[in-house]
């Protein structure tokens, strides 16, 4: 256990230097990560302002209220590692984290960490100027607003579990970009990030409770915005659990299996 201390204390330090010698490319990911939301925000604003002032069960503050708490729940549970180890894996780079005594799954989650560290601030900045501007309704109540963070850790743990397993597909090919492109189609339906499974047919939407999608995101926004009861809540935090006792499994198997069959292409 110290030496998994000492080992994201380092990793934290590293990181931190890296994003403040990087400060365009975490401007522009930041960007990246606003605009997406924004332009749903904009295009539901104007369907509901079209419509009569709602669409379903959402009026327009409401969409404004909803997609703000997404744009923040997907900043902290996004993961960017299913980008990154085809590269690994084709350079050779991950030959030198498997010489080391500890997981390479932990310095990845201190680097995933420690970067929205410095860039939450900013993102809760942004969230209050967009509030300005579209003025949304929020109807918090305050049991779900007190289950919203244990409901957003296991979202993020979720989302980082499954995310990491799906990108040790680079173990069996070396070009995994429509896998990757695959599932974040299905993540941008099923996740509630497009718009809220409310408005979705119902096969979509049972589609969505089944697979882990609804508790990577859109459950913990849900939660924030007081749309559940407290069975449905506890019903939810329990999916999410048992959800990540079975990604932690898969991961477990895919890792031991990848790594036996793992070849540096580029060493």
């Amino acid at each position: 256990m110290s030496g998994l201390r000492d080992l994201y204390a380092q990793q934290f330090k590293t990181t931190f230097a890296a994003m403040l010698q990087y400060r365009a490319s975490l401007v522009i990911w930041m960007i990246g990560h606003v605009l997406e939301p924004l332009v749903y925000l904009i295009v539901w604003s104007t369907v509901s302002t079209t419509g009569g002032g709602s669409v379903g069960d959402y009026t327009t503050r409401d969409f404004a209220a909803y997609f703000l708490v997404i744009m923040l729940v997907n900043h902290v549970t996004y993961t960017w590692i299913m980008y990154e180890y085809e590269y690994r894996v084709r350079e050779g780079n991950l030959s030198f984290a498997l010489l080391r005594p500890v997981h390479p799954i932990h310095a990845d989650i201190a680097d995933n960490v420690s970067s929205k560290l410095i860039t939450l601030p900013f993102m809760l900045l942004i969230a209050f100027i967009l509030a300005l501007i579209f003025r949304p309704t929020f109807a918090i109540v305050p049991w779900a607003a007190a289950a919203f963070l244990p409901a957003l850790l296991l979202a993020f743990l979720l989302r980082y579990l499954i995310e990491w397993t799906l990108a040790l597909t680079a173990f069996w090919t070396t070009r995994v970009g429509a896998v990757n492109q695959t599932y974040f189609v299905a993540m941008l339906f099923l996740s509630g990030q497009m718009a809220p499974l409310s408005l979705f047919p119902m096969p979509i939407k049972i589609a969505a409770t089944i697979l882990p999608f609804r508790w990577m995101v859109s459950f913990p926004v849900e939660l924030f915005l007081g749309q559940l009861t407290p069975v449905e809540a506890a019903e939810g935090i329990l999916a999410q659990v048992l959800w990540v006792g079975i990604a932690f499994v898969l991961l477990r198997i895919v890792w031991r299996a990848g790594v036996r069959v793992y070849s540096a292409v580029g060493a």
